[in-house]
């Protein structure tokens, strides 16, 4: 294959799992929110994160500001988390089912952000030393996210080859 048809492949799968993973992000969400409703998670993870950002940059804002900044942090790195899984998804040539897939790469993300760089930037302690229900709620938000991800990164997969 030529580098410009490469390239344009490369692209395309990636921005196959961007909108995969801004679709993802809804339902996930949506898990989320129904959990700080029952008490199981506390403060939303992706407001956290913002919200030490904010503080970092020494940036004062009000509760609107900080959820607006939320939502477009927490929908922007589904779509680059997406992204990540179009491009690995297309250089494997789809092997195994995507829901499945999906799922279990989303929980190494969980793994990765919430024992990794979620605390190094203190926004929340380390999954191991945080609430135990807020883990739980995130571990499953994650596998919701990832097997959507998967099960929509594979139609679209399936509609580019038919």
């Amino acid at each position: 294959m030529c580098d410009t048809r490469r390239m344009a492949a490369w692209l395309f799968n990636a921005m196959r799992g961007a909108a995969a993973g801004i679709a993802a992000t809804i339902p996930m969400s949506a898990l989320m929110v129904v959990a700080q409703r029952v008490g199981a998670l506390g403060t939303q993870p992706p407001e956290a994160i913002v919200d030490a950002a904010f503080d970092k940059a020494d940036v004062d804002v009000d509760g609107a500001t900080l959820d607006a900044a939320a939502v477009v942090a927490h929908v922007a790195f589904g779509a680059s988390i997406g992204a990540l899984y179009g491009l690995l998804r297309g250089a494997t040539a789809q092997q195994g089912p995507g829901k499945i897939i999906g799922a279990a790469y989303a929980v190494g993300v969980w793994a990765a952000s919430y024992q990794g760089w979620i605390p190094a930037f203190d926004a929340l302690p380390r999954a191991s030393h945080d609430r135990e229900d807020r883990q739980v709620t995130m571990v499953l938000a994650h596998v919701v996210y990832g097997a959507t991800l998967g099960a929509l990164t594979d139609r679209t997969f399936d509609a580019a080859h038919t």
